[in-house]
């Protein structure tokens, strides 16, 4: 995917964006792609039950440009294990991310757009909905 160049209000160089349109998904495995297994069973993460629809959605938006990252409390350690179940699934993906921090409750704070969606059990498409957002307050 190519990135373009940004430039910060100072003249110096910031990071780069995607282009319009293209969506960067950070997507949780379990209990969200698969049933829900802690780090403290890997065994189990080789024969997890994939959730019904997730692939198909999941496939959807990587085959029409968006980036796919898996971003899951799995430890590295898991890897092998974590890839090859993705892979034999048919989950098409650009990356996995391991080691986000456990227990839930996520507070995103990004010089970015960042856009939450809470998984609740199904795949399904994205519809919207205005829900409360905390900002920083400006000086």
């Amino acid at each position: 995917m190519d990135l373009y160049q940004t430039t910060n209000q100072d003249g110096t160089t910031g990071s780069p964006l995607l282009p319009d349109g293209v969506k960067n998904y950070l997507i949780d495995i379990d209990g969200t792609i698969c049933e829900d297994i802690p780090n403290e069973e890997p065994e189990r993460m080789k024969t997890a039950s994939e959730i019904s629809g997730a692939k198909e959605i999941i496939n959807k938006w990587y085959e029409d440009g968006h980036i796919i990252t898996f971003f899951t409390s799995r430890l590295p350690e898991h890897k092998e294990y974590t890839e090859n179940w993705l892979t034999e699934h048919g989950f098409r993906y650009h990356g996995v991310l391991y080691g986000k921090p456990r227990g839930g409750n996520y507070h995103w704070i990004d010089d970015r757009k960042v856009r939450a969606t809470q998984f609740k059990g199904q795949f399904t498409e994205l519809v919207p909905e205005q829900k409360e957002v905390l900002i920083f307050k400006e000086s």
